[in-house]
Protein backbone atom coordinates (compact mmCIF):
# COMPACT_ATOMS: atom_id res chain seq x y z
CA UNK A 1 0.00 0.00 0.00
CA UNK A 2 1.34 3.87 -0.87
CA UNK A 3 1.55 6.00 1.91
CA UNK A 4 0.85 10.03 1.93
CA UNK A 5 1.62 11.10 -1.78
CA UNK A 6 2.10 7.30 -3.15
CA UNK A 7 5.54 8.06 -2.32
CA UNK A 8 6.12 7.65 1.43
CA UNK A 9 5.38 3.63 2.99
CA UNK A 10 2.44 3.89 5.51
CA UNK A 11 3.58 3.79 9.12
CA UNK A 12 3.80 1.62 11.52
CA UNK A 13 5.12 0.97 14.92
CA UNK A 14 7.94 -1.38 13.65
CA UNK A 15 9.11 1.43 11.01
CA UNK A 16 9.75 4.68 13.74
CA UNK A 17 12.29 2.97 16.49
CA UNK A 18 14.14 6.11 16.32
CA UNK A 19 13.09 8.79 18.39
CA UNK A 20 12.56 12.29 17.02
CA UNK A 21 15.32 15.14 18.31
CA UNK A 22 14.34 18.34 19.68
CA UNK A 23 15.30 20.57 17.25
CA UNK A 24 13.85 22.74 14.44
CA UNK A 25 14.31 21.66 10.65
CA UNK A 26 13.79 24.09 7.79
CA UNK A 27 12.86 23.94 4.84
CA UNK A 28 15.95 23.70 2.80
CA UNK A 29 16.69 20.27 4.91
CA UNK A 30 13.34 18.85 4.76
CA UNK A 31 13.14 15.76 2.45
CA UNK A 32 12.09 16.42 -0.71
CA UNK A 33 9.75 14.91 -3.00
CA UNK A 34 8.71 16.01 -6.32
CA UNK A 35 5.70 14.74 -8.58
CA UNK A 36 3.47 15.24 -11.09
CA UNK A 37 0.85 16.90 -8.37
CA UNK A 38 3.41 19.17 -7.25
CA UNK A 39 6.37 18.73 -4.35
CA UNK A 40 6.26 17.43 -0.99
CA UNK A 41 8.25 17.68 2.33
CA UNK A 42 9.18 15.82 4.93
CA UNK A 43 10.13 17.76 8.55
CA UNK A 44 9.97 14.98 10.88
CA UNK A 45 9.54 11.22 10.82
CA UNK A 46 9.43 9.25 13.47
CA UNK A 47 8.93 8.36 16.90
CA UNK A 48 8.34 10.72 20.08
CA UNK A 49 8.14 9.78 23.97
CA UNK A 50 4.22 10.32 23.88
CA UNK A 51 3.48 8.57 20.18
CA UNK A 52 4.86 5.34 18.82
CA UNK A 53 4.97 7.38 15.32
CA UNK A 54 5.11 11.23 14.20
CA UNK A 55 4.99 12.63 10.07
CA UNK A 56 5.05 16.16 9.58
CA UNK A 57 5.84 18.34 6.33
CA UNK A 58 4.15 20.56 3.67
CA UNK A 59 2.75 20.54 0.38
CA UNK A 60 2.60 22.27 -2.68
CA UNK A 61 0.06 21.12 -5.09
CA UNK A 62 -0.55 22.87 -8.56
CA UNK A 63 -3.71 23.87 -9.67
CA UNK A 64 -6.15 20.87 -10.17
CA UNK A 65 -3.97 18.63 -8.55
CA UNK A 66 -4.46 16.34 -5.78
CA UNK A 67 -1.50 14.31 -4.22
CA UNK A 68 -3.64 11.08 -4.15
CA UNK A 69 -6.86 9.64 -4.83
CA UNK A 70 -8.87 9.82 -1.20
CA UNK A 71 -6.91 7.32 0.88
CA UNK A 72 -7.40 5.90 4.46
CA UNK A 73 -4.88 5.49 7.08
CA UNK A 74 -4.41 4.36 10.62
CA UNK A 75 -3.15 7.20 11.96
CA UNK A 76 -5.08 10.27 12.84
CA UNK A 77 -4.28 13.38 10.90
CA UNK A 78 -4.57 17.47 10.72
CA UNK A 79 -4.45 19.05 7.33
CA UNK A 80 -3.30 23.03 7.80
CA UNK A 81 -4.45 25.09 4.62
CA UNK A 82 -1.61 28.14 4.25
CA UNK A 83 -1.95 29.58 1.09
CA UNK A 84 -4.21 28.87 -2.19
CA UNK A 85 -7.57 27.15 -2.29
CA UNK A 86 -9.49 23.88 -2.64
CA UNK A 87 -11.34 21.01 -1.29
CA UNK A 88 -10.77 18.64 1.60
CA UNK A 89 -12.97 15.43 1.88
CA UNK A 90 -13.39 13.03 4.88
CA UNK A 91 -15.73 9.73 4.34
CA UNK A 92 -18.34 11.61 1.97
CA UNK A 93 -18.20 15.12 2.94
CA UNK A 94 -16.25 17.71 0.84
CA UNK A 95 -15.81 21.08 2.07
CA UNK A 96 -13.98 24.20 0.71
CA UNK A 97 -10.76 25.40 2.39
CA UNK A 98 -8.58 28.72 2.15
CA UNK A 99 -6.23 29.86 4.35
CA UNK A 100 -6.12 29.16 7.93
CA UNK A 101 -8.45 26.50 7.45
CA UNK A 102 -7.42 23.52 9.36
CA UNK A 103 -8.80 19.89 8.86
CA UNK A 104 -8.68 16.96 11.35
CA UNK A 105 -9.22 13.38 10.56
CA UNK A 106 -9.38 10.12 12.59
CA UNK A 107 -7.48 7.17 11.43
CA UNK A 108 -9.17 5.18 8.94
CA UNK A 109 -11.70 7.42 7.63
CA UNK A 110 -11.63 7.99 3.64
CA UNK A 111 -9.80 11.58 3.07
CA UNK A 112 -8.16 13.61 0.14
CA UNK A 113 -7.65 17.20 -0.08
CA UNK A 114 -7.26 18.79 -4.16
CA UNK A 115 -6.21 22.14 -5.15
CA UNK A 116 -9.12 23.84 -6.71
CA UNK A 117 -7.93 27.55 -7.33
CA UNK A 118 -5.52 29.14 -10.33
CA UNK A 119 -2.23 28.99 -8.27
CA UNK A 120 -0.92 26.50 -5.98
CA UNK A 121 -2.07 24.98 -2.99
CA UNK A 122 -0.01 24.87 0.01
CA UNK A 123 -0.46 22.91 2.93
CA UNK A 124 0.80 21.32 5.86
CA UNK A 125 0.21 18.03 7.51
CA UNK A 126 0.56 16.02 10.59
CA UNK A 127 0.03 12.71 10.96
CA UNK A 128 0.72 10.45 14.40
CA UNK A 129 -0.37 7.02 15.98
CA UNK A 130 -0.08 6.93 19.96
Amino acid sequence: MAGLFGALPPMAAEDTKQQLPDTVVDIAHAQLQSGPFGELRVHFEGATPQARAVTAGSARLKPGMAPHPPHQHPEDEFLIVAEGTGEISIEERVTKVGPGDIAFCAGNKMHGIRNTGGGAMVFYFFKWRA
